[in-house]
């Protein structure tokens, strides 16, 4: 963050800031729109696309901006730009076509209309910053393969969760100590939140109802610790994880939840807790020197082996102007996957459902999302949890019971399933799941054959 900061004060001074194209206009967007007008010198939010106009402009008057052109066409949309002027547009495709945008932020939460505009945004040779967990989760990987063959980067973003988690993990190997499991922290947990139940909350701080839901009910935690398990290699002991175990009461006793031996054995886990108090996500980690574990004990960090580090906070658009520069201007990714998928995200009955249903989305009152580990994802051919959406079910469902592609027949068409069944051929080596898909380029690669 120190040479960020560096490096953005210089942006200002030659006058060449790093413009912004932002996709959605949500409660998320509007802080980062504020953050970036008003607080970050050497980055320009350049445009916002949300299909609510109007929802639009309510950013950038939020954020204290006045002249803010809506352009429907590419020349007018390039003009504005040219002489100054903010922009919002409904059409997603103008900025990702701008030779005036530096940088593409997707903030939808869509993993279908997402899918969409980072690949536009790849072909003309933009880099993309990730606020959308769900489509990092569910296609990241595939999506990552192709960020590569038109050379520029997909990143997530710095303060949301994985993001500090993984700042976190690149400072702790730093200090020469290796991870061995991977924390993220929870106030509250339970799997048959809705948008009924969390209205309330979600109205009290201006949030979209479904959005929290998916906050309480699980789901967004899966897609989180399951972008991290792809970025380190690390799995989960079991579907669900931890399922939201209280942990104890100080950060420094939090390492009792675990037996070493099997977090050595697996390689390295993704979990979360309900607590500790004034803890966001923390990683365990042990040093395999002994000299060091005496300096560590000496500087109040324990006995070990397991050692706490712990942020106490993430600060979502406040920090995500740092990951948007650091991709920018020093081409370096956050949370990149490995390879292949290693946590997958599966869909989950919230209730009873019955056969002839159609799914609502993630954070609604029909499923939540579960972490699990890809092989068993693949074995049992669990439905993703970003996916869910208009998937019709063949049959009756109970409630607890995971979701499966023979479950269901899904929305014809969709990129997203096709990209998740090249995902799986790219890196598997597993055809399995095209034999789902009712589109007839079900075979064929997402993006020109």
């Amino acid at each position: 963050m120190i040479i960020v900061d560096n490096a953005l004060k210089e942006c200002a001074a030659q006058n060449r800031p790093v413009r912004v194209g932002m996709i959605g206009a949500g409660f998320m967007g509007q802080g980062l729109t504020n953050q970036i007008v008003n607080s970050v010198p050497g980055m320009q939010m350049t445009a916002v696309q949300n299909r609510n106009i109007d929802r639009a402009l309510h950013v950038y008057e939020y954020s204290g901006v006045q002249d803010v052109v809506v352009a429907e066409s590419q020349s007018e949309f390039d003009a504005a730009v040219e002489r100054g002027a903010a922009v919002v547009t409904e059409d997603p495709f103008l900025i990702c076509h701008s030779d005036h945008i530096d940088i593409l932020l997707d903030v939808t939460g869509s993993v279908e209309f997402g899918a969409r505009v980072v690949l536009e945004a790849f072909s003309h040779g933009k880099s993309v910053v990730l606020m959308n967990a769900e489509l990092d989760a569910t296609i990241g990987p595939i999506l990552q393969v192709y960020a590569k063959k038109h050379g520029v980067i997909l990143s997530a973003c710095d303060g949301d969760e994985p993001g500090v988690q993984m700042n976190l993990v690149r400072w702790v190997r730093g200090l020469g100590l290796t991870p061995r499991l991977i924390g993220n922290v929870k106030g509250l947990q339970d799997r048959y939140r809705n948008p009924t139940t969390q209205q309330e909350w979600a109205e009290r701080w201006g949030q979209n109802a479904a959005m929290v839901t998916s906050f309480a009910d699980g789901s967004k935690i899966s897609y989180e610790q399951s972008i991290v398990a792809n970025a380190t290699g690390f799995v989960v002991q079991s579907r669900g994880m931890s399922r939201g175990v209280e942990a104890p009461e100080s950060i420094m006793d939090v390492h009792k939840l675990w037996d070493i031996d099997e977090l050595r054995a697996l390689g390295g886990v993704v979990d979360y807790t309900v607590g500790p108090p004034g803890v966001k996500v923390y990683c365990l980690a042990e040093h395999d020197d002994p000299k060091q574990r005496h300096y560590l004990n000496l500087y109040k960090m324990g006995e070990g082996p397991l050692y706490p580090f712990w942020i106490p906070y993430h600060l979502v658009h406040f920090e995500t102007p740092n990951s948007i520069a650091r991709v920018a201007l020093l081409r370096d990714e956050l949370a990149p996957p490995l390879g292949g998928p290693v946590v997958e995200v599966c869909a989950v009955a919230k209730q009873d459902l019955r056969q002839g249903d159609t799914l609502d989305d993630y954070g609604m009152y029909m499923t939540y999302g579960e972490a699990v580990n890809s092989d068993e994802m693949s074995e049992k051919r669990y439905l993703p949890q970003g996916i869910v959406q208009g998937c019709r079910l063949k049959r009756d469902i109970p409630i607890d019971d995971v979701i499966t592609y023979n479950d269901v027949e899904l929305p014809a068409g969709r990129l997203a399933d096709r990209l998740r069944a090249e995902q799986y051929r790219h890196f598997r080596g597993e055809n399995w799941l095209e034999k789902y898909l009712q589109a007839p380029e079900g075979a064929k690669s997402a993006v020109g054959g």
